[in-house]
Formats: structure tokens, C-alpha cells, sequence
């Protein structure tokens, strides 16, 4: 087991004290850096490049080449375990990922298998395995799933939707189908991260991104309810160390403190919510990630550095921030702004950790 030369990620999840915030980027390894763009063209196409563990290893790397940030996150896709459940995933040009099979009934989901992390997402396995000897301790290595609802989303809908007209319908008018699907995911999701631990991941995220669309009533019985259930069955101790788990709901700023209550070690925040705010909502039971709104990647220099400067005073001082965007880097960033990014957290964060 290599040691790690940089651990402040892990230890401001676990609210130790660190001398600098640490910084990370979801989607770091994406469309706005040119070599990741040379990557994909020699893989063929977005699910070769996810499927090619040595490529996959490449991406993840190509922004710790770049930037001095304080880990790496797998590069991969969150809708590998619907694939890996038979429904055909493939992506279309201008309309996203697409499932060629959807699940509409209770004999749909009950035909559906829970895939083994090894045999049927072997090759995501894989890549965790290659990363993690490549980065030779530099950093920590971040392992990550959608989370059962996001997942279903996607699943019922056959793809991306503006309004879950499919997935709403299937909740209210037949919740005990879609209380099926979610618990046979929570079940997929469970295992697929367990597996990335044992791999070698040393941190979890559940991306929770489409959330935020449920009322607060179905947010707690159809999203939260399940990635509890997932909490509850990680491996929480590897390597000698705690894995934490961070918990991200996008639009999920209002149940902040519920959110607290499931055992992870972390929230994920989007820019929507004040850093501040919650913290004083749940800071003591929890660490907090965020908060940056992507967009401001695409001012000049002197207004990112402002507004991390904002976000830093907005937390204030002491352990248990993690700097993050709201939610992934998008596309036409300036790879220099992201970089301004990452410095200004670095130096303006020191004074909150003396």
C-alpha cells in the first residue's frame, strides 16, 4: 500500500485539519481540456474511451498534469450499471445517452439482474486498479455511482428528460414498481461501489443529479430512502483508513439536514445554496463540498478569484470544506480559468486554516 503524498481531500471529509482547502473539479477529466478531446478521438467514441481501462486511466490524469489538485476522480459514466443490467446503453449525437430496452413493469425490473462488480463492470474495475497504481499515492482517488433514483430516471424514460413524465408517473401511479426498481439499485449500486473500494478507491460520491425535480415528500421516500440504504452497506474501512461518502443532490439545498442523517461523511452542494447556511444547518454532523456556480469559469481571472474568496469567508474558518463547483466543468471553459480556480482556493484559503 503506497502512502499517500497528499490527504487533504480525505481529511477535510473526515473534519481533521488540513492547511489548505482542498480542491476538485466534477467533471475535471472532460470536453474542456484539448488532450482529453485527442483521447476520445483514438478511442472511437465516449463508451470505448469508459471501457479502455489504459484510457480511462489517461483522462482521469490529464487535469492532475495540469493542476494541483487535491484528487482524482475515476473516469467513467453513471449509467454503466443500467448497461451492465442489459438495457443497451448507447449515446447519440446532440441527444445524449439513449437505452435501447426501457423497464415500464413490474415484470421489466423483476427480470432485471444485480451485476456483479467484477464480472459485468469488470472493466471499470479495472481502470480503478490501473489509476490507482499510476497515481502512485499522489493524490486520493475518487470512486463514484448515480444514485438509484437518477439512475431509474434514465432507465424508465429510455434517456435524458426535462420532466420525468415517464418516471413521476410510474411513482405516483405505481410506487411499488418503482419502489422495486430503486431497491434492486440500491442493491446494483451497493455492490458496484464496494467493488470500486476493494479496487482501490478511497473516497465515494453518489451523484444524486436529478433529485432535486421530486417533492419533498417523494425526495425522502424515493431518493433519500435509497441512498441511506446504500450508506448503510459500504465498506467503511480500507487500507487502514475510513472511506468517506459524499452525498450530492442537485436542487437538494432544502433537505440539507435529513441529508445529514444518513451516515455519509460529506454533502455535496450546488450553487444555489448559500455555503454558510448550511453549514451552520448541518456543519457540525457533517463535512460540505461545493460550492462554486460553473459559470464563473467563464469570467477573467480577478472575478473567480473574488468569488472563491466570497465562498471562503461565506464557510469561514476550520476544517470540513471541500472546494468544489456546484455542479460538472462545463465544455467551453478556458482550461487557464479552471487553473486561476484552483490557485485562488489554494492561496486564499490558507488564512482559514491557521
Amino acid at each position: 500500500m503506497t502512502a499517500l503524498k497528499n490527504d487533504r481531500f480525505l481529511r477535510a471529509l473526515l473534519k481533521q485539519p488540513v492547511d489548505v482547502t482542498p480542491v476538485w473539479m466534477m467533471r475535471q477529466a472532460g470536453r474542456y481540456l484539448p488532450e482529453y478531446r485527442a483521447s476520445r478521438a483514438r478511442a472511437g467514441d465516449f463508451m470505448a474511451l469508459c471501457m479502455n481501462p489504459e484510457l480511462a486511466c489517461e483522462v482521469t490524469l490529464q487535469p492532475l498534469e495540469r493542476y494541483p489538485l487535491d484528487a482524482a476522480i475515476l473516469f467513467s459514466d453513471i449509467l454503466t450499471v443500467p448497461d451492465a443490467m442489459g438495457l443497451g446503453l448507447f449515446f447519440e449525437t446532440g441527444e445524449g445517452p439513449r437505452f435501447r430496452k426501457t423497464v415500464a413493469s413490474i415484470a421489466d425490473i423483476e427480470a432485471l439482474p444485480i451485476p456483479d462488480a467484477e464480472k459485468d463492470l469488470g472493466y471499470v474495475m479495472d481502470a480503478v486498479r490501473t489509476i490507482r497504481r499510476e497515481l502512485n499515492g499522489r493524490v486520493p482517488l475518487i470512486g463514484f455511482s448515480g444514485s438509484p433514483w437518477t439512475l431509474a430516471t434514465y432507465m424508465v424514460e429510455g434517456g435524458s428528460s426535462k420532466d420525468f413524465r415517464k418516471s413521476k408517473a410510474m411513482l405516483y401511479e405505481n410506487p411499488r414498481a418503482m419502489h422495486a426498481l430503486l431497491d434492486k439499485l440500491a442493491q446494483s449500486v451497493t455492490a458496484y461501489l464496494n467493488g470500486q473500494i476493494r479496487a482501490g478507491a478511497q473516497a465515494v460520491q453518489i451523484f444524486d443529479s436529478w433529485g432535486g425535480s421530486l417533492s419533498a415528500a417523494a425526495y425522502q421516500a424515493f431518493s433519500l430512502a435509497y441512498m441511506q440504504k446504500i450508506v448503510d452497506g459500504l465498506i467503511r474501512e480500507h487500507e487502514g483508513r475510513r472511506v468517506p461518502v459524499i452525498l450530492f443532490t442537485k436542487g437538494g439545498g432544502l433537505w440539507l439536514e435529513s441529508m445529514a442523517e444518513s451516515g455519509a461523511e460529506a454533502l455535496g452542494l450546488d450553487w444555489t445554496c448559500d455555503i454558510g447556511s448550511a453549514r451552520a444547518r448541518v456543519g457540525g454532523k457533517v463535512a460540505l463540498q461545493g460550492n462554486m456556480d460553473p459559470s464563473v469559469l467563464f469570467a477573467q481571472p480577478e472575478a473567480i478569484r473574488a468569488e472563491v474568496g466570497r465562498i471562503l469567508a461565506s464557510y469561514g474558518h476550520g476544517e470540513g470544506h471541500v472546494f468544489n463547483l456546484g455542479h460538472g466543468i462545463t465544455p467551453d471553459v478556458d482550461p487557464a480559468h479552471a487553473g486561476a480556480f484552483i490557485e485562488a482556493v489554494h492561496e486564499l484559503s490558507a488564512q482559514y486554516h491557521a
